[in-house]
């Protein structure tokens, strides 16, 4: 004979029989959004391995700058400059790095559709996109910062005998917070775009001409009528972005100071205000 069915009773206020969970049933918020894109991304494999890879290309490639230079020069080859300078091309490798993690962080979702259960669990997506991007630049900004400082503090310890000048205060911050915001802000963007393309591969590809292809497109315009839009993709290409916070810009105009920041805060938040808009135009 089969079981007989089990008597439900009626839920509280409810007319019909029902089932009332002992959990207690609670409105869900950011902080609940927060926590499950940090538990998203750093259970993820690919995460570890694209960060260790970033930590390994600035450790690396900052390191053996500071040897070759510290082995190839006396004491007066660098007469007057920034010793900090020379982690700009670890930095600049690496970034690639946190390109990719940051369209993987959105882009993977929509690949595997993992992002209908995220959109399941948290029907506002305005909470989504706003979780994987705090949580993103938080994990980009702290790695950076760690991995920049360490370079140059090695860099200035290496390079002191060389006639470097000893590095200003203003230097060190631009040096370790200026350039991992910026850094940090370029995986953000690339967050975003995976947002809008929703493909890992069409995103990547798109970030990396972003990156490069000002600069290689410079390089051969060699025509004088071409001298003006050679020069503005000079000015404005991400690696000479990144070269003005250790004031090794590639042209004598163009930004300085902190607006490189500025400029990468903007385009970011432009294209946050697109993929947020297009986010709630989609169907998931």
């Amino acid at each position: 004979m089969p079981a007989a069915a089990p008597a439900w009773q009626a839920g509280p206020g409810g007319p019909y029989p029902g089932y009332t969970s002992p959990i207690p049933v609670v409105r869900t918020h950011l902080g609940h959004a927060l926590a499950a894109e940090w538990t998203k991304i750093r259970s993820v494999r690919s995460t570890m391995w694209t960060l260790g890879v970033f930590i390994v290309l600035v450790l690396g490639i900052g390191l053996l700058a500071g040897a070759l230079i510290e082995a190839n020069s006396d004491s007066e080859s660098l007469s007057g400059e920034n010793p900090l300078s020379f982690g700009f091309f670890g930095l600049l490798v690496g970034s690639i790095c946190l390109i990719t993690l940051g369209v993987l962080t959105t882009a993977s979702e929509y690949g595997t559709g993992m992002i209908r259960t995220t959109m399941t669990a948290c029907p506002s997506r305005a909470r989504v996109l706003a979780a994987k991007s705090i949580v993103f630049f938080a994990v980009a900004f702290a790695v950076t910062l760690v991995t920049s400082t360490f370079v140059a503090m090695a860099q200035a310890s290496m390079l002191e005998n060389t006639g470097a000048r000893t590095p200003s205060g203003g230097d060190w911050f631009k040096a370790t917070v200026g350039v991992s915001l910026f850094m940090a802000l370029l995986g953000l963007l690339s967050l975003l775009i995976g947002s809008v393309i929703r493909h890992s591969a069409g995103a990547i590809t798109i970030m990396i001409g972003v990156v490069l292809a000002p600069l290689v497109l410079a390089m051969f315009m060699v025509t004088e009528s071409l001298n003006t839009l050679r020069e503005w993709l000079f000015e404005y290409s991400i690696p000479n972005q990144l070269s003005v916070f250790y004031a090794n810009s590639l042209t004598q105009s163009g930004p300085s100071g902190w607006d490189s920041l500025w400029i990468m805060l903007g385009v970011t938040a432009a294209v946050y205000a697109g993929a947020y808009s297009l986010l709630r135009s989609r169907d998931v």
